[in-house]
């Protein structure tokens, strides 16, 4: 199972050290949506190199392939839904990815408990 994080100490530490534990967020939040959704061939380790080499271009993919695995495994659990994969793509687009984490993970700590 996933486990549940608080967002704001999230927040926090990625602006304490400037940027380096959103990496690990993104990679952990990466890993727990391939969890809740069953989809395995996810990797936070290979979304982050991925990012890395297109100079972020896949991180816009993966904003987009987030939301839809969420909305896939919300209605698979039963849970409402909402598809939120275009208001991911629009939100890393105009650059602030750190509320796609933030909202991807009020998701996944929903799904958690």
């Amino acid at each position: 199972m996933i486990k549940k994080r608080e967002i704001v100490v999230n927040i926090i530490l990625t602006f304490i050290t400037c940027g380096i534990y959103g990496i690990v967020w993104f990679i952990n939040i990466t890993d727990d949506v391939a969890v809740v959704s069953e989809d395995h061939t996810i990797s936070g380790g290979k979304a982050f190199l991925f990012t890395l080499i297109t100079c972020g271009i896949y991180g816009i993919y993966w904003s987009y392939q987030m939301g839809k695995k969420l909305y896939e495994a919300k209605t698979k659990k039963g849970l409402y839904a909402f598809d939120n994969s275009i208001l991911y793509l629009v939100l890393n687009l105009v650059g602030l990815g750190i509320v796609n984490y933030c909202l991807i993970q009020n998701e996944l700590n929903e799904m958690a408990s």
